[in-house]
C-alpha cells in the first residue's frame, strides 16, 4: 500500500436508545426509536496505523446516561493495532465522545483544528449550551499535550499522509474537521459528526446540537464532494454502518466494520 491506498475500520464502543425526535431539528414527525451508535475509527497501512477520534470511557458514558460496550482500545486491539504505538491521532472534534481516553496513546501526536481547540477554550464556553457536549478534563488534557509537545494543529485542509487528509468544515462544532481516505474502492469521507446520521445529510436536517446551521448545511455539500459517491460518505453516529459494510472477521460482526 505504498501509493497511499489505506484500510479503513469502524469500531464501535458504546450505543444510546432515543427517539428520531432527539437527532433532528424541529424535530421528526415520525417519532420512532432511532438509536445513536458512538464509534472510533482507524486507518492503516504498510503497517502504520492512524486513530481518528478516542471516545469516552466508561464512567463518562454512566456519567452521560450512555450505554458503555467495550474500550475503544479493546477494539483496536481486535484488528491488530497496540494503542501503546499508535504515532497520530487525529481529533475530529473536541466533543466528550470523541476526545476522552486520555492516556489510551501514549506515544502519539494529537491532530486537532486551530478553530477547535480556540472553541474549546475560548469565551464561547461561557455559555452553558455551548459547553455541554465538551468535557473540562478533555479540554485541560489535550492543553496538557501542547505543553508537552505532542499536539499539531492545522488551519483548514491539510494533509497527513498520502491518500489522508483533514478538511474542516465546522458547523457542528468551530473546528470540526473530516477525514479523507483514499482506498482500493476509491475516497471515502469520515465525516465524523458533520452528519450524524445518513438522513441527516441525505434530508439536509442537521441535528440538533450546532455551532452554525449554514456551516453544517455545506458540510453535507462538502463531504459528498470529496468522495468517491454518496455513498463513501460515513455518518458519526448511525447503526447503519454496521448494517451497510461487513465485519473483518466473523467474531467481530456488530462491532467493528471495514469500510474500505
Amino acid at each position: 500500500m505504498g501509493d497511499g491506498v489505506w484500510q479503513v475500520y469502524a469500531i464501535r464502543y458504546a450505543h444510546h436508545h432515543r427517539s428520531a425526535s432527539e437527532n433532528f431539528i424541529g424535530g421528526d414527525p415520525h417519532d420512532c426509536p432511532m438509536p445513536l451508535d458512538y464509534f472510533v475509527w482507524a486507518v492503516i497501512a504498510d503497517g502504520r496505523a492512524i486513530v481518528v477520534d478516542t471516545g469516552f470511557d466508561r464512567s463518562t458514558g454512566t456519567r452521560r446516561g450512555r450505554e458503555f460496550l467495550r474500550s475503544p482500545g479493546e477494539g483496536l486491539t481486535s484488528i491488530g493495532i497496540d494503542p501503546a504505538k499508535v504515532e497520530d491521532v487525529l481529533i475530529t472534534h473536541m466533543h466528550y465522545d470523541h476526545s476522552g481516553n486520555h492516556d489510551l496513546f501514549p506515544a502519539a501526536r494529537y491532530h486537532i483544528q486551530d478553530r477547535e481547540m480556540a472553541f474549546c477554550t475560548g469565551r464561547l464556553m461561557d455559555h452553558t449550551v455551548m459547553r455541554q457536549p465538551f468535557d473540562e478534563e478533555d479540554v485541560v488534557a489535550m492543553v496538557r499535550k501542547l505543553f508537552r509537545g505532542r499536539l499539531v494543529f492545522h488551519d483548514g485542509d491539510d494533509e497527513i499522509a498520502p491518500g489522508l487528509s483533514v478538511h474542516r468544515v465546522g458547523g457542528h462544532s468551530m473546528g470540526l474537521q473530516m477525514v479523507r481516505v483514499r482506498t482500493r474502492r476509491g475516497f471515502v469521507v469520515l465525516a465524523s459528526d458533520a452528519s450524524h446520521f445518513y438522513a441527516n445529510m441525505e434530508q439536509g436536517r442537521p441535528f440538533p446540537i450546532v455551532y452554525s446551521v449554514a456551516e453544517t448545511l455545506e458540510g453535507y455539500r462538502r463531504a459528498y464532494r470529496l468522495a468517491s459517491s454518496r455513498d463513501h460518505v460515513i455518518p458519526g453516529h448511525d447503526p447503519l454502518v454496521l448494517e451497510r459494510y461487513p465485519a473483518p472477521v466473523a467474531p467481530l460482526k456488530g462491532w467493528v466494520a471495514r469500510l474500505d
